[in-house]
């Protein structure tokens, strides 16, 4: 019977632990012989840490109870506990671990091949004065995992037969079908028993060449390769709808607290295209906020061309805010969501705490140059635009085949048909003509996730997205009272170097008009640069809104 699941112990093999001469270096450390004894790692006695794994102990009333066996053992065994010792500072120096990297990504890789995963550990209640750390590190370890098995929380420890018997159903598992990796020999020994495959990690690489064996999965060696960040699904996150005006709501997606971030898609894209940002925007302190915009997935998506000049857009969104008392927020955008975003940078300054683009250039209005007129004369790669301009026409490509339509929008660079690209759209008669009818799934996308954008889309219709192209003569009317205003809030621009619209080029001279702004860049990146390149993004938005942030604190002292 071929394998299906894959279970992982967390200390030792998840994360990594210090080498065990580091537990005993030190003058406040525990003799070697007195660890072991207190530990019970050779003997079957009912010793506090097996009390603390089991639940009946939380870690800080295991503390005191530890240091009485500490005391107790080394009378017994005529040694002396050093004079500095107590428990508190001994866990700390024993969960000095850092992530094993590599593992984890070993971890994603099994469960995009259909495996489900598991985190078997002893493991304790938190409820110590660092508790925040251990919620950070839970939380993120239960979205990478299908299921996560504390002893804790089960009343049951390795290696007691009942705990496997446990997860085994949880799995819908035969023992058969399991492999379990652990850095602890006696923890696999009831394991390996039962049926399942057994690997010892004492040395990362050479499990790994274990697991890729049982498997039969190539699990990539590269450690230069960033862990992938784990997306949430639609069940994953809290959803809401705010009415921004009569007859039409913006409907919401939310997780995290603190200062309020909102993210803003492009077409034709939805909340979802952020579903790789925001559990790791969440996960660093910050109260995450990504809209459907205005005619998507599960917002209102109105018939008038009129409802989507970026006017009504950007009043749309600070009726948003008002309506959840939200005084200030840092807002990203990516492709039309980097319109917007700049937008209300320019136009309401005092409502954003900052500003990002994802691949949008900010682009200075000229009043005495009608941009429609401009683009009919040289359009170039953004003839699309034009041919979106006439209602029903790239509805009704578009709407054919959804499953074709997102499977050819959502591809990397050097998976798209150079001669199939966004200039000659209008003469080619279509943006998909002349590529495949049923084309091979994009690297881009999961089974799971094209099902969402479909779905998604059989609600809206692509009516209301191709409807924000057809403002540019609105657009060009609204912006010149602003023209001349400066974005002067703390600003960010990641261009990605393969976008084949959006061109890095076309930020030349940003500065000028965005005074205080940071740059990124990612390499061999297209234009879905959230889902290409999800690590390095996530990097450069955490990094970036840290110090905003640090920033915002500062200034708010010296006005006190």
């Amino acid at each position: 019977m071929s394998l299906r699941a894959a279970m992982f112990d967390l200390g030792g093999v998840l994360v990594k632990l210090p080498p065990p001469d580091l537990l005993h270096q030190s003058a406040s450390s525990l003799p070697r012989e007195l660890l072991e004894a207190v530990f019970d790692v050779k003997n079957e006695r009912d010793v506090s840490m097996h009390k603390l794994e089991r639940g009946e102990l939380t870690l800080e009333q295991f503390y005191p109870e530890f240091n009485e066996e500490c005391h107790r053992e080394a009378k017994l065994r005529g040694l002396s506990v050093p004079e500095g010792f107590t428990a508190e500072g001994f866990f700390e120096r024993f969960h000095a671990g850092s992530l094993n990297e590599p593992m984890l990504r070993a971890a994603q890789q099994l469960r995009s091949h259909g495996f489900k995963t598991c985190v078997l550990t002893n493991n304790w209640v938190d409820d110590s004065a660092a508790r925040g750390a251990t919620s950070n590190f839970m939380s993120v370890l239960r979205r990478s995992f299908d299921l996560v098995i504390e002893s804790c929380r089960v009343g049951l420890r390795k290696p007691d037969v009942a705990i496997y018997a446990l997860a085994l159903r949880q799995l819908e598992a035969t023992p058969q079908q399991v492999v379990f990796l652990d850095d602890i020999g006696a923890n696999l020994k009831p394991a390996k028993e039962m049926g399942m495959a057994t690997i010892l990690v004492k040395d990362t690489a050479v499990a790994l060449r274990e697991l890729e064996a049982v498997t039969g999965v190539k699990l990539g060696p590269d450690s230069a390769t960033a862990l992938a960040p784990v997306p949430c699904e639609p069940e994953d996150v809290s959803h809401g709808f705010i009415d921004i005006k009569p007859g039409v709501k913006l409907h919401y997606v939310e997780m995290g607290e603190g200062p309020v971030v909102c993210l803003c898609h492009g077409f034709p894209e939805s909340w979802y295209s952020w579903r790789y940002q925001i559990p790791c925007l969440a996960d660093a302190g910050y109260r995450v906020i990504a809209f459907d915009m205005i005619g998507y997935g599960d917002s209102s998506h109105p018939q008038d061309i009129e409802e989507y000049s970026q006017e009504n857009i950007c009043k749309g969104i600070l009726s948003f805010l008002n309506k959840l008392g939200i005084l200030q927020a840092t807002f990203l955008g990516h492709d039309w969501g980097g319109v917007v975003v700049w937008n209300l940078a320019q136009k309401f300054p005092e409502r954003l705490r900052a500003v990002g683009s994802i691949n949008t250039p900010f682009l200075p209005t000229n009043p005495s140059e009608n941009p429609a007129e401009k683009m009919a004369k040289k359009p170039g790669v953004f003839d699309y635009m034009l041919y979106f301009q006439k209602p029903g026409v790239a509805e009704a490509e578009f709407e054919k085949n959804l499953e074709r339509t997102f499977k050819l929008f959502f591809r990397y660079p050097e998976d798209a048909d150079p001669t199939k690209n966004t200039s000659n759209v209008r003469e080619r008669g279509g943006i998909f003509v002349g590529l495949p009818e049923d084309p091979a799934m994009s690297s881009l996308l999961s089974e799971k996730s094209l099902q969402v954008y479909v779905q998604q889309f059989t609600k809206s219709g692509f009516r209301g997205p191709l409807n924000w192209y057809r403002n540019m003569q609105a657009n060009w009317k609204w912006l010149p009272l602003s023209a001349k205003w400066k974005v002067r809030v703390p600003a960010l621009m990641v261009t990605a170097e393969k976008d084949p619209v959006l061109s890095p080029l076309m930020t030349t001279g940003m500065e000028s008009w965005v005074l205080n702004l940071t740059r990124a860049h990612i390499a061999n990146c297209g234009h879905w640069t959230q889902m290409e390149r999800p690590a390095e993004l996530n990097k450069i938005l955490v990094e970036w809104l840290a110090k905003v942030h640090e920033l915002g604190a500062h200034q708010k002292q010296a006005k006190l």
